[in-house]
């Protein structure tokens, strides 16, 4: 079991060892490719043009804007050449910074007192990097820009009283009137939906002449005196007399009157009722 266990660690390690070793071989290649690619667009530039190169002393040159041009650092060096450079310059400010202590603990004069202010307009420090520098092109390599880049400030939210400051008659569309544009339009949108509407009210008006049907169920005065309908079966003839329509409303109002009486009339009025029907056979 400890021996599986021992086996299965190394090939772990194996496996991670492989893996930082192609992500640093991609990197060096990726590098180098943006060295190529620096190199390859500095000769675009300079082609045609007779190529200069540093002189080797200060005191040969002779001419302002060369110097100025001579003490810049190039940035076409390639990342590494220019990270070299930086590291170097680093590391001789550190052994000239310890020399400095030397030097004020033998009872010397303290350089650090205007040494690095001197040197902070060439070399911008990163927070929290134990005095490394940076300088020339240095800044403006991959990852390094990041770190002097400023944080956005955060946005300020106002508060509900400095918004409602802000409000006013016009945010509550009093004022929309007073510009002139506004009724105009409005009249105009009412005069276009009141012709429309109009206009819907009388094609539906048509339609509705245009599809009404005769009605077959309207009986005329002269289908009512019809009162008997004879029917012949057997050699016997049936007569059926039918109810006619005013015989049904002169029922009902006699019903009716007879209601009316018996809740409104009194006893006697309803017995004298009862003998004048009698005398005229109703």
């Amino acid at each position: 079991m400890r021996i599986r266990t021992v086996i299965l660690c190394i090939k772990c390690v194996k496996e991670r060892c492989y893996y930082y070793i192609t992500l640093f071989l991609l990197k060096r290649v990726c590098l180098c490719f943006r060295t190529a690619l620096a190199r390859f667009r500095q000769a675009q530039l300079e082609e045609g043009k007779v190529k200069e190169r540093r002189p080797y002393l200060a005191s040969e040159c002779d001419e302002l804007p060369k110097a100025e041009k001579w003490r810049r650092q190039v940035s076409g060096l390639g990342e590494f050449r220019i990270r070299d450079l930086n590291d170097e310059i680093n590391k001789l400010l550190r052994e000239k910074r310890h020399w400095e202590v030397r030097i004020k603990e033998l009872g010397g004069p303290d350089y650090r007192r205007f040494g690095p202010r001197m040197l902070d307009h060439e070399g911008r420090e990163v927070p929290g990097n134990r005095g490394y520098k940076y300088f020339g092109a240095a800044r403006d390599l991959p990852g390094v820009r990041e770190l002097f880049e400023k944080e956005p400030a955060p946005e300020v939210r106002k508060t509900r009283a400095e918004l409602m400051k802000d409000v006013d008659a016009e945010y509550y569309g009093y004022r929309d009137e007073d510009d002139g544009v506004l009724l105009p339009l409005e009249a105009q949108h009412e005069k276009n939906v009141i012709q429309e509407a109009v206009e819907k009210w009388r094609s539906e008006k048509d339609q509705n002449r245009t599809e009404e049907e005769e009605d077959i169920y309207k009986v005329t005065d002269h289908q009512f005196c019809i009162s008997r309908i004879s029917f012949c079966s057997d050699s016997q003839y049936f007569v059926v007399n039918i109810v006619l329509y005013f015989q049904v409303e002169e029922a009902l109002i006699r019903r009716k009157k007879m209601e009316l009486l018996q809740r409104y009339a009194s006893e006697t009025l309803q017995h004298q009722s009862r003998e004048a029907r009698t005398l005229l056979g109703l």
